[in-house]
């Protein structure tokens, strides 16, 4: 995992080295393969077996993130950040007056994970990112309460959570009759507060899995508006829901089921003010089959690289997350009457 505040790339890779990282000792999860990896001997005595135990496979999920200011903006107030062994990625974009923006992205990204990271014993997937939502959200409006230079700031988040779907019971052959099919669980749960999108790209088609809490999407849906006027409108950037912005928030979760050969996309409002859906659907139909991490990084940047070229008025952050070989498809589960 790594949470980066200005021009970033996927650790891994070595390149455009982060600007600003936050502590190890805070952003990773402890005992994971990132902890291990950027902490070194630092955090030798926190590995234990107890973190490996819930780690997921390396080679389940693959993933590649980036964020860059852009061509107007002076400073980034984006934030992206991803812990493969909790199956937890998250990007956010923040606002407020001073450094504030920056502080509320990089405290959200960071209290999701660690929060998202180690669960309480017993809580269901949906429990666990709601909480992390909260989570974050709280702790952006108690520093908000405690430094006057930050009132009033406030972040998007857009993130998912991976949780594998644990391996139904052997069953032996009995009567059709007296088999009931159970359909598959869910094992990816999205949850978002604010414009930051998540889309699906399936089947060389793009769909956008989330809907802007914003005034001019209000609008929109309300018949108020057309798609066109939206595009152009001077509101575009006001927003109804924030983390951090009041003592609670509401957040929209959404419950998922990915097959092999999903590629997910969350993108801070950066990308999709100089990019259709056309456009973003036009970079990842170029990713081949199956995909790889320098595949998706280099798709990160062509993303990115497309958004400054239409202007760059924003900053933009995209992760791409990619299931190569696909979780493993389960067949739906049966059980004896």
């Amino acid at each position: 995992m790594a949470v980066f505040s200005q021009e970033k790339r996927h650790p891994s890779r070595g390149s455009a080295a982060p600007q600003q990282v936050l502590c190890p000792h805070v952003a990773f999860v402890p005992g994971s393969r990132e902890c291990i990896v950027f902490c070194g001997a630092l955090c030798s005595s926190l590995r234990s077996k107890r973190f490996a135990k819930n780690a997921l496979p390396t080679d389940t999920l693959i993933y590649a993130m980036l964020s860059h200011r852009g061509r107007v903006r002076r400073g980034n107030e984006d934030a992206c950040a991803a812990s493969l062994s909790a199956g937890a990625f998250v990007v956010c974009d923040g606002m407020g007056g001073a450094a504030g923006g920056e502080v509320a992205s990089l405290l959200a990204a960071e209290t999701f994970l660690r929060h998202v990271a180690n669960p309480t014993s017993g809580k269901t997937p949906q429990a666990r990112i709601q909480a992390a939502v909260q989570a974050a959200n709280h702790a952006i409006f108690q520093k908000a309460t405690q430094n006057t230079e930050l009132s009033g700031m406030g972040t998007t988040l857009v993130a998912l959570l991976y949780v594998p779907p644990k391996p139904g019971p052997v069953l032996q052959p009995k009567p059709l009759a007296a088999i009931t099919i159970q359909p598959v669980p869910p094992s990816l749960w999205l949850a978002h507060v604010g414009d930051s999108r998540c889309y699906l790209y399936r089947g060389r088609m793009l769909t956008q899995l989330t809907e802007d809490h914003s005034l001019v999407e209000e609008q929109l849906r309300a018949g108020q508006i057309t798609a066109a006027e939206a595009a152009a409108s001077p509101m575009r950037n006001l927003i109804t829901r924030a983390v951090g912005s009041q003592a609670t928030v509401e957040v929209d979760v959404q419950a998922l089921r990915p097959q092999p050969g999903d590629l997910y996309l969350l993108a801070s409002d950066g990308l999709n003010r100089e990019l259709s859906d056309a456009d973003i659907a036009t970079v990842l139909a170029d990713i081949p089959s199956p995909p790889t991490e320098p595949y998706l990084a280099a798709a990160c940047q062509s993303l990115i690289t497309a958004a400054n070229h239409s202007g760059g008025r924003d900053n933009i952050t995209v992760l791409l997350l990619a299931f190569p070989k696909g979780i493993e498809r389960r067949k739906p589960r049966a059980t004896m009457q």
